[in-house]
């Protein structure tokens, strides 16, 4: 601050402490065929009738919508879905306009591929406001008319063009005009009724402004005592036009032409190369001609533009499933495409880039070792996420349980679930309980224990209790789980006192990363390390000295006794709990010339009480 008089200065001095918030640790991505949604890009749902709305209903193929039902059922709150869509195609129609020889005008699309668009239908009417210039589109899905676009425009220059009104709005469909359409149709000017049929000398004046080239005022000559007249001057005068004649400027070239109809003026333009129009206003300095013959809107007539001509046809049109025939010129069948396999979803990974936010990750229902190991492969790459996986279906013995785990990649960035759960047919076909993969119940379980007790907390054990469950494919034994659980397959268990709860925490790096054994010791490190590392990005480029080291320690120390009395740690005091180290040792001058400053946070993570042993002796007497 410049002190360049005498006086008081007040300045703000920062104190350093810039808190540190935590992020995510529930928000989860499901990869899977839907019904429909964009096949592209991943988009949160936070429930399930959001869900249907934007991907449709349950598959016959597919048990991502069955799953995303029961993460929020099991207390699932933020749900991104990735489609995967293998030769889905979106279903269309293009409709023909009013000329009098028709060419394709618009186009309707499905919003997203599938078979789902071949539902819908459009249907095509005048607008509200202006019948003779704008247009109403109203989306059908089945019976009911779900979303109407009234006073729509053709003309892309408009502020109600139809493309940006509809595709900035509508759920349901995608518009696309036609730019090679011949746009050399005519704009009308018609009177109202009864207009004058003689012009005195003084009310010989009008304003006119053909295909949008700026008003111009003409004088109509001669003996004006008939209609005949009048329309002959009006040609002569507009046709004498400088601007029109000028054969350097071929925008402005128009054909002009000027009838006596039913006891009314229609003033006519046909212009090249653009959508022509004719407004006609008074001179507001001379004679007041148009209000003498009530030619533009304001003096009781009425104005078309040439987009007019351009607009689709009326009618209904139904997409994908229409019959080329009349005003429907082409249909494109909407298609559902092929059951997706392997690669399909092993390609569609890298789509979640883009979600910065996402924690744990599963593709419900697809247990096959290609994708398990490149799910656990793309969270242990991203380092902030966590993968969820299922076994097959058809896995319903320890052995091949046993089998299935042992051939994944050793990873404490996934963990695995073993038996298939069973529920009621949400659908209502099936009278008997049907089997889906326990991904979602787990995942809705993991946002469940992170919001009462903490990402640090094991989601398993009896306050585990899976919701919506009627039964399990298969019953696991103490016996049998012995020889599961040492190899990180954890197991999904009835017992009579708690209902169907988890009955596991372990990583698939159980053996081989000791250190990260358990579910709840990875997930909070990755907790800490992103929260963090967003935290203290304001650190980059700045003095790297003490200061900075001082200001590195107070925020992030800040952030660990946070996370301390929330109980996230072993030990009874915050040092024993945790400790961060940022000084001359952590930063020596050579690392400092590299422009590097360095950060050692540690932590004593709780263990889960796996193993209650219970010792019980007999106590004997003293005098025994």
């Amino acid at each position: 601050m410049e002190r360049l008089h005498p006086g008081v200065y007040v300045e703000e001095v920062s104190s350093g402490v810039r808190p540190l918030e935590g992020v995510s640790t529930s928000t989860t991505a499901f990869l899977g065929k839907t019904e429909k949604g964009p096949p592209d890009r991943a988009v949160m749902v936070t429930n399930f009738i959001e869900f249907q709305t934007l991907y449709g209903g349950f598959l016959n193929d597919s048990y991502l919508a069955l799953s995303a039902l029961q993460y929020f059922n099991n207390g699932g709150k933020r749900l991104y879905i990735l489609r995967v869509a293998k030769g889905a195609q979106t279903a269309d129609v293009a409709i023909a306009d009013r000329q009098g020889s028709p060419a394709k005008t618009l186009t309707v699309s499905a919003i997203s591929p599938g078979a789902w668009g071949n539902e819908l239908q459009v249907t095509v009417a005048n607008g509200s406001q202006d019948s003779g210039d704008e247009f109403k589109l109203t989306i059908s899905h089945g019976a009911n008319p779900d979303e109407v676009f009234d006073n729509l425009s053709i003309n892309p220059d408009a502020p109600n063009f139809v493309d940006n009104v509809v595709n900035a709005r509508s759920k349901r469909v995608r518009v696309k005009t036609e730019k090679g359409n011949d746009s050399s149709v005519a704009g009308t000017s018609t009177s109202g009724a009864t207009p004058a049929t003689t012009l005195p000398a003084d009310k010989r004046k009008l304003v006119i402004n053909i295909d949008g080239d700026g008003p111009q005022t003409i004088t109509l000559a001669g003996t004006l005592t008939t209609g005949t007249d009048i329309a002959s001057a009006i040609v002569t005068a507009v046709t004498g036009l400088t601007r029109l004649r000028s054969s350097t400027d071929p925008e402005a070239f128009s054909q002009f032409a000027c009838a006596v109809v039913s006891g009314a003026y229609v003033l006519t333009s046909g212009s090249e190369g653009k959508q022509s129009s004719v407004e006609v206003t008074n001179d507001p300095t001379a004679g007041n001609a148009a209000t003498l013959l009530k030619l533009g809107v304001s003096n009781g007539g009425t104005e078309t533009t040439g987009a007019a001509a351009l607009r689709p046809a009326t009618g209904s049109y139904l997409l994908g499933d229409g019959v080329v025939s009349g005003a429907t010129l082409s249909v494109t069948l909407g298609q559902d495409g092929t059951t997706p396999q392997d690669p399909e979803y092993i390609n569609a990974f890298p789509l979640l880039d883009a979600v910065q936010d996402v924690n744990i990750i599963a593709v419900p229902g697809i247990g096959t070792q290609g994708v398990v190991n490149a799910g656990v492969g793309y969270c242990q790459n991203r380092m902030d996420c966590f993968f969820v996986a299922d076994m097959g279906a058809a896995v319903d013995n320890k052995e091949d349980a046993k089998s299935f785990t042992n051939s994944l990649t050793k990873s404490s960035y996934g963990a695995v679930y073993f038996p298939w759960v069973k529920i009621v047919d949400p659908t209502g076909k099936s009278s008997e309980p049907i089997a889906v993969p326990p991904s979602g119940f787990i995942t809705g379980l993991y946002a469940r224990t992170d919001a009462r007790r903490g990402v640090w907390k094991a989601p398993a054990g009896t306050e585990a209790n899976i919701l919506g469950a009627v039964g399990l494919t298969k019953q696991i034994s103490d016996a049998e789980q012995d020889t599961l659980n040492n190899i990180g397959a954890n197991a999904v268990r009835f017992f009579p006192a708690s209902g169907i709860v988890i009955w596991g925490t372990r990583t698939l790096a159980t053996q081989s990363d000791p250190e990260y054994r358990y579910i709840p010791i990875r997930r909070l490190a990755i907790f800490l390390e992103r929260s963090i590392y967003n935290g203290i990005q304001w650190a980059v480029f700045e003095p790297n000295d003490e200061d900075l080291w001082a200001s590195l320690r107070l925020n992030i120390g800040s952030f660990m006794m946070t996370q301390f009395r929330a109980g996230a740690f072993q030990g009874s005091t915050p040092s024993q709990a945790f400790f961060v180290k940022c000084d001359a040792q952590t930063n020596p001058q050579d690392q400092i010339n590299a422009g590097i400053v360095t950060v050692l946070v540690g932590f004593a993570p709780l263990r889960p009480a796996e193993f209650v042993v219970i010792q019980i002796s007999q106590k004997t007497s003293e005098a025994a």
